[in-house]
């Protein structure tokens, strides 16, 4: 898949303001008032914050069981009917969500490019971060100069976003061929963006980031909470026996050879994109891996769990 011989309007090369702004749909379904109040704690399970938090959510009926102390006597002396103050954690979240869209992101074998599932994804975290109450800021990488947005609340803050994600991905597809810049200088860039105790979450497959980034990452999660979506195409993962031509931005060309592998045998890049995981966690840089072909419907779930930790 390439991205030139696509027409503008197809979705699996080019970036819609639109339809990123649709995601917001898809990603607050099923999220409850008690669903808000989850707490990021390390490990697989996800349980509830403490108390009752101190922010005011909603008011409603009174049922059996609820806390004499929080009844709403406005409400009750209004109808008549005891009703009962809920509330939520005062949770002031920033986060900056960082976009690689470099000439390697531009790549793709099913669905869509691997930048079109890093912005699908971040789009989706950042609807639920703003629904929460949070900030969300950007930063997107490219073979040009990086776009960034400082972290603000509300569905203008998403709106803003999801116009700069699809503004730089048009801008990147524009660009002729060329090696990937290194990521590092944008990882201080999104630090400048941050308040310490800050969030920055990273989608990228991170190919060539650069000498110096993982140093400076694993520097940056002393001081931020640091999550990375690592995105892989399926071609990447299994791919069919045969010879596959090739073309690099230096304009070196030639064909390269995928050998059968045994049906039981596991796909090594797989087993890379998981033990390079494994190895960001072991340095409290936690992440999950973005399958390009499984879509919105199958992100919005995986979101759903890193915004729980976030």
């Amino acid at each position: 898949m390439t991205a030139t011989a696509a027409p503008e309007t197809n979705p699996a090369f080019h970036l819609s303001g639109e339809a990123l702004m649709g995601l917001r749909h898809l990603a607050r379904r099923g999220v409850t008032p008690a669903t808000r109040t989850l707490a990021g704690l390390p490990g697989g399970i996800v349980t509830k914050r403490r108390g009752r938090g101190s922010e005011p959510d909603d008011v409603r009926l009174w049922s059996e069981g609820d806390d004499r102390r929080h009844i709403d006597r406005n409400a009750t002396a209004r109808t008549g009917i005891l009703h009962v103050r809920t509330h939520h954690d005062e949770r002031d979240r920033a986060v900056v969500l960082l976009a690689d869209f470099r000439p390697s992101m531009l790549f793709g074998t099913r669905r869509a490019l691997r930048s079109v599932a890093a912005a699908e994804a971040l789009a989706l975290l950042g609807w639920r971060v703003v629904g929460d109450g949070g900030r969300v800021g950007l930063v997107v990488a490219g073979a040009d100069e990086p776009t960034a947005l400082r972290p603000a609340g509300g569905e203008r803050a998403m709106t803003a976003v999801t116009g700069a994600l699809a503004s730089a991905h048009a801008r990147a597809l524009a660009q002729p061929a060329a090696a990937d810049p290194p990521l590092d200088a944008l990882l201080t860039l999104a630090r400048s963006l941050l308040p310490s105790g800050g969030h920055l979450v990273l989608a990228s497959a991170l190919d060539s980031p650069g000498p110096d980034f993982d140093r400076l990452l694993t520097l940056l999660a002393e001081s931020l909470s640091i999550r990375l979506i690592l995105v892989s195409d399926a071609f990447e993962r299994s791919r069919p026996p045969g010879f596959y031509p090739f073309a690099l931005p230096d304009g070196r060309r030639g064909t390269v050879q995928s050998a059968r592998q045994a049906a039981r045998e596991p796909a090594p890049a797989r087993l890379a994109a998981d033990e390079r995981l494994a190895d960001y966690a072991r340095r409290g840089i936690a992440g999950l891996r973005l399958d390009v072909e499984a879509g919105p419907e199958a992100y919005a779930p995986l979101m759903e769990r890193l915004d729980a930790v976030l």
